[in-house]
């Protein structure tokens, strides 16, 4: 699903809410989420699951076209782990 896709599932479920208000409601959500992370807080939405982030510490990597060190700088990334009501839901559909 993209995220045009998302606004537009949005604004057919709530048709009081005007399509403008709905692509407002996706960027300021997915705005909080990535100023929540850039801060490095932990976002849990119950039953969906949680957002968080990790860091990866600087190491020397590898060039794949020469096998030449190379080195790479540490860096921070995002991480989602599923709640359990997500988890059941995909579970049982596949069945």
């Amino acid at each position: 699903m993209t995220r045009s896709e998302l606004i537009r599932r949005i604004a057919e479920r709530n048709p009081e809410l005007a399509h403008s208000d709905a692509v407002k409601l996706v960027a300021t959500f997915f705005d909080e989420i990535s100023e929540a992370l850039s801060r490095g807080d932990r976002i849990e939405l119950r039953g969906f699951g949680a957002f968080w982030t990790k860091r990866r510490s600087e190491r020397i990597g590898r060039n794949p076209a020469t096998g030449a060190p190379v080195p790479v700088d540490a860096k921070y990334l995002p991480a989602f782990k599923a709640g359990k009501r997500l988890r059941e839901r995909l579970n049982s559909e596949s069945e």
